[in-house]
C-alpha cells in the first residue's frame, strides 16, 4: 500500500509491504531521480527479503543544501551548502521517526540513500544512535575531509552497507575520482570499528547513473536481512 502524506511539513511517500506486522522501518531520502523508480525499488526490497516492512521516503527539495554535512567548494560554491544537514537529521529523529513508531510500533530503523543521500546517511550514522543500520549506496565520500571526520566520529549503528559502481572512480573530476579510494578506506575502517560481518562493500557494474533503484534496493535488503536474521 502506498500513501502520500505530509509529515512535519514534508511530503512523504509511505509504503506498507507485507501482510504481517512490520519487522523493520526504512527511511530514505527522496530526490527527483528517485521519484521515478521508488515504486520498483520497494517491490525489489520486498521480493528479496520476504519481510514485512514500512518504507518512508521523504522529499528533499534542495539535494546539496539539505544533505551535505559540511561546506566543500567541490560540491558547491554556495555557502548555504553544508549548513543544513543537521536540520534534516533532526527532522528524521524528532519528527519522522516518532511518527513511524507511533503508527507502526517501536521497530528498528534503517536509514539509506544514494549519492549525496548515501553520504548523508553515512554521516547520520555517526551523528545519531537512532538507527539499526545504514545503507549508503554510491555515497559522495569524495567530499573534502571525509577520512578525518570518520576517524573522529565512530559509527553508532551496528550495521553499515556500502556500494559503488566500478566506473565511478574513473572520471576526469579529480575530487570525485577519490570516491573509490575513500570508500575502500571507509570499509576497512568500519571493519575495525564494527564486527567485520556487520559491514560490506559491494561493487556494481557501471558508473554513478546506472541502476540506481536496483542498487538502492540491494542495500536496504542487505540491512533488513541482517537485522531480521541477526547475522
Amino acid at each position: 500500500m502506498k500513501q502520500i502524506l505530509q509529515i512535519g511539513g514534508r511530503e512523504c511517500l509511505l509504503y506498507t509491504e507485507g501482510e504481517q506486522q512490520p519487522q523493520v522501518l526504512l527511511i530514505q531520502t527522496l530526490g527527483a531521480q528517485e521519484r521515478g523508480s521508488i515504486d520498483s525499488e520497494v517491490e525489489m526490497i520486498s521480493e528479496t527479503t520476504g519481510t514485512s516492512f514500512v518504507m518512508a521516503a521523504f522529499a528533499i527539495d534542495d539535494w546539496e543544501v539539505e544533505l551535505t554535512p559540511w561546506h566543500d567548494p567541490a560540491v558547491s560554491k554556495h555557502q548555504a551548502v553544508g549548513e543544513h544537514a543537521g536540520e534534516t537529521l533532526r527532522y528524521i529523529t524528532e519528527t519522522l521517526t516518532p511518527y513511524l513508531h507511533q503508527e507502526y510500533g517501536d521497530f528498528p530503523i534503517v536509514l539509506g540513500g544514494y549519492s549525496l543521500g548515501g553520504l548523508f546517511s553515512l554521516w547520520s550514522g555517526s551523528e545519531s544512535d537512532s538507527f539499526a543500520a545504514i545503507a549508503a549506496m554510491s555515497p559522495s565520500v569524495w567530499i573534502a575531509g571525509w577520512q578525518d571526520y570518520a576517524r573522529q566520529h565512530p559509527v553508532k549503528t551496528p550495521y553499515v552497507y556500502l556500494s559503488l559502481g566500478d566506473r565511478e572512480e574513473h572520471c576526469r573530476d579529480k575530487a570525485i575520482a577519490q570516491v573509490g579510494n575513500n570508500l575502500r578506506w571507509e570499509h576497512e575502517h568500519l571493519k575495525q570499528t564494527l564486527d567485520p560481518n556487520h559491514t560490506t562493500l559491494e561493487w556494481n557494474t557501471g558508473n554513478h547513473f546506472v541502476d540506481g533503484a536496483r542498487r538502492t534496493a540491494k542495500g536496504f535488503a542487505w540491512c533488513v536481512n541482517r537485522i531480521v536474521n541477526r547475522k
